[in-house]
């Protein structure tokens, strides 16, 4: 099977042997390869040529490959690249280690070249996939800003550069960024931020540890999971203060939240106001008009 769009795999291994073995295989199949026999070089490389995918040995002298694949999770223009390992030892400790440092899949030698391909295409997959949902949240940022001129209203003091993430009552709320790392994280959240969610649910769900899961999200976005959750929620209440007479009380609720004061409190401390008080200045319908149309629906 030749692959027509010429992906660029880059090959981190010191074995000559067995990384001259990948890179012909991988050209016969139709892939642009590159090879490093060392972990510098392959770092270099990586930010020199931006492969499409990385494989790479763990077991290197002088650079191992866990060493290799911090570096290039650091770097934003080789952070999002899928990374594939290889290695002899198959320990739980070791697996679990690629998992934590962000590596997309492990393979223990030896591999067939079967093998890799089955795995390099799969996450070469998932990578497309998760570029697609990408551009689809962008383009509905940008249909969404020419159509409502209400968007900025529902939007303030989110950050440039985020994606509309989904629309209430046709009013578009950025929330999330688009990193389709994070994309487990995120959906999560947005399915469930209602419920009163917590770092160790969202942890739970996508299959890490609260402490790196934390970490990674800190290190992708400058924000805690439970800030994620807490802006979710922040921009579902001004969603409901600004379009319902519900109580507070009530709307809390709704958000997840057990406890009114929990909410108020928290709701000031992102807004500089209380619910009410802020419902006052910003509520697109009135509570006259409100209880007119309540009237005539009755």
């Amino acid at each position: 099977m030749m692959y027509q769009s010429s992906k660029k795999i880059l090959v981190i291994e010191d074995d000559n042997v067995t990384r001259n073995l990948y890179l012909k295989g991988l050209k016969a199949k139709g892939f642009d390869t590159i090879g490093a026999d060392n972990g510098l070089a392959g770092i270099q490389e990586a930010q020199e040529q931006i492969p499409d995918l990385i494989i790479c040995d763990i077991m290197m002298p002088d650079m191992d490959g866990y060493t290799v694949l911090t570096a290039l999770r650091q770097n934003p223009l080789t952070a999002i690249i899928p990374l594939i390992f290889l290695t002899g030892s198959s320990t739980k400790a070791d697996l679990r280690r690629a998992m934590e440092l962000g590596a997309d899949d492990y393979l223990t030698k030896p591999s067939t070249l079967d093998e890799l391909l089955r795995a390099i295409a799969s996450r070469l997959q998932k990578q497309a996939n998760l570029q697609y949902w990408c551009t689809v949240q962008l383009e509905k940022l940008s249909k969404s800003v020419f159509a409502n001129d209400n968007t900025t209203a529902i939007a303030e003091n989110a950050n440039v550069g985020e994606a509309f993430y989904r629309e209430d009552s046709d009013r578009a709320t950025i929330i999330f960024p688009c990193i389709p790392q994070l994309k487990e994280v995120f959906d999560f959240i947005e399915a469930h931020y209602h419920q009163g969610i917590t770092l160790c649910d969202v942890a739970e769900a996508v299959g890490y540890s609260p402490a790196y899961l934390t970490n990674r999200v800190a290190r992708q976005t400058g924000e805690t999971v439970n800030s994620w959750i807490v802006k979710r929620r922040m921009a579902g209440a001004r969603f409901l203060l600004q379009n319902n007479n519900q109580t507070i009380e009530k709307i809390a609720k709704a958000l997840g939240y057990q406890d009114v004061s929990h909410f108020s409190r928290q709701f000031r401390q992102h807004h500089g106001l209380p619910p009410q008080a802020w419902r006052k200045e910003h509520q697109v319908v009135s509570e006259k008009e409100l209880k007119v149309f309540e009237t005539v629906t009755q």
